[in-house]
């Protein structure tokens, strides 16, 4: 094969003297953003390894990550878990109606849109300047993509919405590191039961450390509106060993439980299922909430989410 590069020719990327790009300007790394919002100090950090991929934390918590690049690319392990089951409610591609409350920097919803083209979404997030700022710096607005954002309280914007509206309806709300009381309750769940159409999903993702007193009450509270759910969480979580994120899942429909095993063990970070025999056993005992006794989720131990 002959050579057709020259030597003399700057263009040639050989010639460490004459880069194609001599002369040009070398794109400036991006720098993180400090910004006070509604609820504290949000702050987002550039990924160094990863280029696209920022860290959304608030007051030292981190809140979402998001990778601009590839929206499909989801970090935090509970959000593959909450992607797994996306990828298991419908055949691959169809379009779903969403709900998010709790917005963050909108991780969930940027995958659903990727992953499900014409997908129709809504966003709540109670704080609008976080909001503004994620706009601002991470837009999530493009070709396929149909998600609208509004400022308002979770339970207020569920509350609000048309009976039989969506496919599916997530809940990942966080006021610094807890739960709010006023989302863990049988009524916020009938709520919840209202605006999905037959065979919708309704997933919520929580955190509890040992006993798990918090996420037994709150699976107690899901099938006391559900017929049909499920637990998803690390072993050790489960066993009491450590503090971590809970997903809870409910449905008048059979749930992809199998499917959705199937997902969930061959994750990097694998995680285990509770059926329904496996949820009735956890929660024995367990007493579901109502607004009269609604407490919000238990704090996380020192450092257990907290980054520099």
């Amino acid at each position: 094969m002959s050579d057709l590069s020259d030597p003399s020719d700057p263009s040639d990327p050989s010639d460490p003297t004459g880069p194609r790009d001599a002369g040009r300007p070398a794109a400036p790394e991006p720098l993180p953003v400090q910004r006070q919002v509604g609820l504290g100090t949000a702050k987002l950090m550039p990924d160094l390894d990863q280029d696209g991929g920022w860290l959304l934390t608030l007051d030292g918590t981190p809140q979402s990550y998001v990778d601009l690049a590839d929206p499909t690319h989801l970090e935090f392990e509970y959000t593959r878990r909450i992607g797994h089951l996306v990828d298991a409610l419908a055949p691959a591609g169809q379009p779903l109606d969403a709900l998010h409350l709790g917005g963050g920097a909108l991780t969930v919803p940027r995958y659903l849109a990727a992953t499900r083209p014409g997908s129709r979404q809504r966003v709540a997030e109670i704080d609008g300047p976080l909001l503004a700022l994620v706009e601002e710096l991470l837009p999530w607005h493009g070709p396929g993509v149909d998600i609208t954002t509004t400022v308002a309280d979770a339970r207020e914007a569920l509350a609000a919405a048309p009976a039989g509206s969506a496919d599916l309806v997530v809940a990942d709300v966080f006021h610094g590191s807890r739960t709010p009381a006023h989302l863990t309750s049988v009524e916020f769940l009938r709520h919840a039961a209202a605006v999905l159409r037959p065979g919708g999903c309704y997933a919520a993702n929580l955190a509890d450390g040992p006993p798990l007193a918090f996420a037994r009450a709150q699976a107690a509270t899901l099938r006391a509106v559900f017929p049909y759910s499920c637990l998803v969480a690390e072993p050790s979580v489960l066993r009491g060993r450590r503090y971590g994120n809970v997903l809870l899942i409910g449905s008048d429909r059979p749930l992809p439980v199998r499917e959705l095993a199937r997902q969930l063990a061959a994750d990097p970070f694998p995680a285990r299922l509770c059926d329904e025999d496996d949820l009735a056993r956890l929660v024995r005992g367990a007493v579901p909430v109502t607004d009269a006794v609604a407490e919000p989720s238990p704090p996380p131990p020192d450092g257990a989410f907290s980054v520099g």
